[in-house]
């Protein structure tokens, strides 16, 4: 029998003629549109079109995920804001991971709805999973971010959350892809909802969020997301490398050890979500901050300052030089950065997310890079390093005034950054050339923790 004789192709010839007749091409009414997704739960929601200007960035991205995307639904969801004050951190945890499982409910609902209406759409997943597979180089598929804030959904404050203008930054994020136009987008906000009260940066363990915006992305992964898959390779390195059980539980602490468990057996666990805690901006929070500041102040933000804590640091970072002096009663441990870059674009957008603005200050100079490939590999890679004003900026080009130049292999300049780099024999050897003199190479080094698996010795002494 013929394809199209079959009776299950007649049927769905019949039933899909008028619907496709009807929906190609055709836009989706987008006060419809928001109505079907507040009645699947979302608390608030706003549609952008990939053409906007805010989404290039990731358009790639978008683009593989779906490649007929031509809307983005971005939705958000209220977490209960007294869960997530709370200094205990299984309840504020379980705060975080329920809403996460609802806005993903919401979204999966969203999608079973339009498709069973005839249009295209997938849910891009909020938060986790990630594409871990790719670790440690590009693991996330989607922004969610920056979607939001294209959409009007809120603004990203100081501390890099969203700022709802109501609800505050006590919300979670997702996006759905539509292959369909809709009739209206919705505008970005036109102000920001952040009142640059400066309590992230006060209540920040680590210091990772500064008072003039900048952020310590390193500092804020090494701590607050420990338990996650940076933690958990350290972890990992720790168990292979130790002797026996006496020289594991040196290493790491029993507590330690019952926290990853608990991780890896129920869902990953923030150490410190305060940022998100102490923050009163947004219509419906903000009323009591603005009441009694020094009430405020007691009750949402010193617990936090206050709480007998184990803080994980990186050795060589601004993080281990602020706790002790910040917070005396808090034990800053020292944990290696295993997310070990071995491909160099993957290694230099590493630095640029582990340098360290206190061990910088007063370095102020440009770097030319020579770094031949592998071998196979005959184009060397061209790039420069500048660093200024306590800041750093890669370029793919060289600079047309560089300070220094620096020609090695892409081996060696990655290995430079590790504990075990030899540089003074690597200078001897040819290894590096340039005129770059070994001060002036650990003056730059010094910019960034030590990378790699680190032993007990330097784990457990300071400099």
């Amino acid at each position: 029998m013929a394809l199209e004789d079959q009776q299950a192709v007649i049927r769905y010839r019949q039933s899909a003629a008028a619907q496709t007749a009807s929906r190609k091409g055709a836009s989706l009414d987008s006060e419809w549109l928001k109505a079907l997704v507040m009645e699947c739960g979302a608390d608030d929601a706003g549609f952008v079109a990939i053409t906007r200007e805010e989404l290039q960035p990731q358009l790639g991205k978008l683009t593989k995920l779906m490649p007929q995307v031509k809307t983005l639904v971005s939705i958000c969801c209220r977490m209960n804001r007294t869960a997530v004050q709370s200094t205990t951190r299984s309840i504020a945890n379980h705060e975080f991971h329920e809403t996460y499982d609802e806005v993903n409910h919401v979204a999966r609902k969203l999608v079973r709805r339009l498709t069973d209406e005839g249009y295209d759409a997938m849910n891009a997943v909020a938060a986790f999973p990630m594409e871990m597979q790719n670790a440690p180089g590009d693991t996330i598929p989607i922004h969610h971010k920056p979607i939001a804030e294209a959409a009007g959904i809120g603004k990203m404050g100081l501390h890099r959350n969203v700022i709802h203008p109501r609800f505050g930054n006590f919300i979670l994020l997702d996006t759905v892809l539509i292959a369909h136009e809709v009739s209206e987008q919705s505008a970005a906000l036109d102000y920001s909802p952040c009142i640059d009260c400066k309590l992230c940066v006060s209540a920040c363990p680590v210091e990772a969020i500064g008072m003039d915006g900048s952020f310590n992305f390193s500092a804020c992964y090494a701590h607050n997301y420990r338990d996650f898959m940076a933690g958990w390779a350290d972890w990992v390195d720790q168990v292979v490398e130790a002797k026996d059980r006496d020289d594991f539980r040196t290493r790491v602490t029993p507590g330690e050890t019952a926290s990853v468990w608990q991780s890896l057996s129920f869902k990953p666990n923030y150490k410190a979500a305060y940022c998100v805690a102490v923050c009163p901006a947004g219509e419906n929070v903000l009323g009591s901050f603005l009441e009694d500041r020094v009430a405020y102040n007691r009750d949402h933000v010193q617990p936090y300052k206050e709480l007998t804590e184990t803080v994980y640091v990186l050795p060589g970072s601004d993080a281990e030089d602020s706790v002790p002096r910040r917070y005396p009663h808090k034990t800053a441990t020292r944990v290696g950065w295993a997310m070990d870059a071995t491909e160099i674009f993957s290694f230099l957008f590493n630095l640029t997310l582990t340098f360290q603005r206190r061990q910088a200050r007063g370095v102020s100079q440009i770097i030319n890079l020579v770094l031949p490939g592998r071998e196979g590999d005959e184009n060397p890679l061209e790039a420069s390093l500048r660093i200024h004003d306590q800041r750093l900026e890669i370029l793919y080009w060289h600079a047309p005034a560089a300070d220094h130049h620096i020609t090695c292999s892409q081996d060696t300049f990655i290995a430079m950054f590790r504990h075990d780099f030899d540089l003074d024999t690597a200078l001897e050897a040819g290894d590096i050339a340039g005129d770059m003199n070994a001060q002036a190479i650990r003056k730059l080094i010094k910019c960034f923790p030590k990378y790699g698996y680190l032993p007990p010795q330097i784990l457990q002494a300071a400099d």
